[in-house]
């Protein structure tokens, strides 16, 4: 088996002021995280290099915010345009919130192949973790990353305090969207925010994945966020769950595993990396 490797750079960090209950990045809860609007763009195509040295074939950029404006698409596309002129061969994933088919056309034109934008929970939960927009508005994101031809990547947070029945209405939602890849990430508390501080069971985690790949059996299966405050050392048997990719490197706002730790781990185990997306 091949495993897909993605890095993430947060280019806007912790400057949203959206209310999800999730997220050390609204401005409401005042987490003790780093602040700023804009990360420069030379150093965002230094982190791009690194990434692709460390066998990553995606690489995201994300900004903090509910969705895109004039100032955030060209900062955007700008930053896509050095990366593709200094490392050509990687994969660039824009996460930029609520947009447009208008403002997905042009990150596509800057050479923005893939969207992410994840559902977070299912429909019936969403008005537990946010109030300053509807579940129906990312549904909606989605759906205009398909019909603008880009590659969609969609998944959610499991452990916010749904039920298991939730989880499973989640799944099937993102199915319903046929996604190339499906990001899976796992709460991970800070006493900043609203919800319990509480991690979701190793087992429960374990079948969240398993599930999502069984209901999703052609998409790239992704665990990011939380794997390593999951599973811990044990974090590959996420693979024989039906895991296939992971997000290597820091998070938003939490540190992960070095690069160099997870490759080890993997060429131990006998897994071949992949070259690019399309393998």
């Amino acid at each position: 088996m091949k495993v897909y490797l993605c890095a993430i750079s947060n280019i806007s960090s912790g400057v949203c002021d959206q209310d999800c209950a999730f997220c050390a990045q609204s401005i409401k809860y005042k987490a003790n995280i780093k602040r700023y609007k804009y990360k420069p763009i030379e150093e965002i195509v230094k982190e791009a290099k690194k990434a692709k040295e460390a066998k990553a074939v995606g690489f995201c950029l994300v900004t903090a915010g509910k969705g895109i404006n004039d100032k955030i698409l060209d900062f955007i596309c700008k930053t896509a345009y050095e990366i593709k002129r200094e490392v050509p061969d990687i994969s660039l994933i824009g996460c930029n919130g609520l947009a447009s088919k208008e403002q997905l056309r042009e990150l596509k034109k800057a050479g923005i192949e893939h969207y992410n934008h994840n559902l977070e929970s299912t429909k019936s939960f969403y008005k537990n973790i946010c109030t300053t927009h509807l579940w129906e508005d990312r549904y909606q994101t989605c759906l205009n990353a398909k019909e603008v031809g880009l590659n969609l990547c969609t998944g959610g947070i499991f452990g916010l305090g749904e039920s298991k029945k939730q989880r499973e209405e989640l799944l099937k939602e993102i199915a319903s969207l046929k996604p190339d890849s499906v990001p899976i990430n796992f709460f991970h508390p800070n006493p900043a925010l609203p919800l319990e501080q509480k991690i979701i069971k190793k087992s429960e985690a374990l079948e969240v994945i398993k599930r999502a790949r069984e209901i999703m059996s052609e998409a790239m299966i992704m665990v990011a966020g939380g794997r390593e405050l999951i599973f811990k050392k044990s974090w590959p048997k996420i693979f024989k769950a039906g895991a296939n990719a992971i997000v290597i490197g820091d998070y938003l706002t939490t540190k992960g595993n070095t690069p160099s730790k997870d490759l080890e781990t993997l060429n131990s185990l006998g897994y071949k990396i992949a070259n690019s997306c399309n393998e």
